[in-house]
């Protein structure tokens, strides 16, 4: 297909989203890239039947890595609606929540040095964040979700709201601040209430315990030593992301509107990772391998409190699918979306990142199209 073709597709699907839902022929979308096909593993046809058509009203892009016994990888969609250029195999993109996996891993390494006790309340390490109301709260209640503090302060509870103002800052001393302000949601350890409050926290843990920066322990500690060159978290408030990447686009008024370039540095150690799908897959099966976290440690991250409907141990999430055991993470910011999971024994692993433009709406439509299929046999 040469640039004009794609170009021209690209200007088809503004249009189409314009005017309204794209039907089936409203143009002819780039094919997916050529995929190993192996006679064990997912079920290669479902994979391939998700990424035909894109860029379409839900993406515009898809990168899908999946490994274990049987490898398939596959891409799909245009890295720019404007050129209709390919995407990229290659691309960076906003890692969203699944940063949390490294902040968890670091503070574990961190209990397994002794340096770091996870039955201790965290105010003994935070002593001038947390107040005495929350001495109760351990780290492992940071970890697991079950701390009781309220979400801190945003720029508003939708991508829309939030757009005006993606270039502004809100810093994380702000958000726990305004967090803690509120009082305790519920008791310690009782509740399991996602969200990224918990992981603010935990990044300023790791800040006061090393005496270094949280980008720069989860460079030496996880990135180097993983080889994972194409991940980073971006310096200070810079809204870009830097390196070969697939442009990020979210349906506002019909429209899809470029939201590539957003200041993330409210999410710190909770969503502000940028990365690529190589890179999340060798710090899944590295983890998995219990090369990044050693045991006893590891198994707090496969450990689900006992309290009512809690789904999550240290970051990852308990799934069965198709019978199987998953534990995974998925990632969500303006323009992109991320899975990482994997069976325990890491007889299957995948890992995408999808061009979503509604990344942070219905997140499970995405995970059933993309994550799905690799789990099917």
């Amino acid at each position: 297909m040469n640039r004009r073709t794609r170009t021209v597709l690209a200007a088809a699907l503004l249009l189409g989203l314009t005017a309204g839902p794209l039907g089936a022929t409203a143009y002819a979308a780039p094919a997916p890239a050529a995929a190993a096909v192996t006679t064990q593993g997912p079920d290669t046809a479902a994979l391939r039947a998700a990424l035909a058509g894109l860029p379409d009203r839900d993406a515009t892009a898809a990168l899908v890595r999946v490994g274990g016994n049987g490898r398939w990888t596959g891409t799909a969609g245009v890295r720019d609606l404007r050129t209709g250029s390919p995407a990229l195999a290659d691309a960076r993109f906003r890692a969203g929540s699944t940063t949390k996996i490294v902040t968890a891993a670091l503070v574990l390494q961190l209990a397994d040095e002794g340096k770091v006790d996870l039955n201790a309340p965290a105010r003994r390490y935070l002593p001038d964040v947390l107040p005495a109301t929350f001495e109760q709260v351990t780290v492992r209640h940071l970890l697991n979700y079950t701390s009781g503090i309220q979400p801190g302060i945003s720029f508003g509870g939708t991508v829309e709201e939030e757009y005006p103002h993606r270039y502004e800052t809100i810093t994380p001393q702000q958000v726990v601040a305004s967090a803690v302000a509120k009082g305790p949601a519920s008791t310690p350890g009782t509740q399991q209430e996602y969200g990224n409050i918990h992981y603010t926290v935990l990044g300023m843990l790791i800040e006061a315990t090393t005496g270094d920066t949280y980008a720069h322990q989860a460079e030496v500690r996880i990135f180097r030593p993983l080889g994972m060159t194409g991940t980073s978290f971006p310096k200070g408030t810079d809204p870009r992301i830097h390196g070969p990447h697939n442009r990020g686009y979210q349906l506002m008024n019909g429209k899809p509107v470029d939201v590539t370039e957003w200041n993330m540095s409210d999410r710190f150690a909770a969503g502000d990772m940028i990365s690529t799908t190589r890179d999340l897959e060798r710090l899944l099966v590295a983890l998995f391998r219990g090369q990044v976290v050693p045991e006893p440690q590891l198994a707090e991250m496969f450990t689900v409190p006992n309290v009512p409907g809690a789904t999550y141990g240290v970051a990852l999430e308990r799934h069965v699918i198709n019978g199987k055991e998953i534990w995974g993470k998925t990632g969500a910011r303006p323009g992109y979306h991320t899975v990482i999971a994997a069976t325990r024994d890491l007889s299957r692993t995948v890992v995408y990142s999808v061009n979503s433009t509604d990344a942070k709406g219905d997140g499970l439509k995405i995970v059933q199209r993309f994550a799905f299929p690799a789990f099917n046999r």
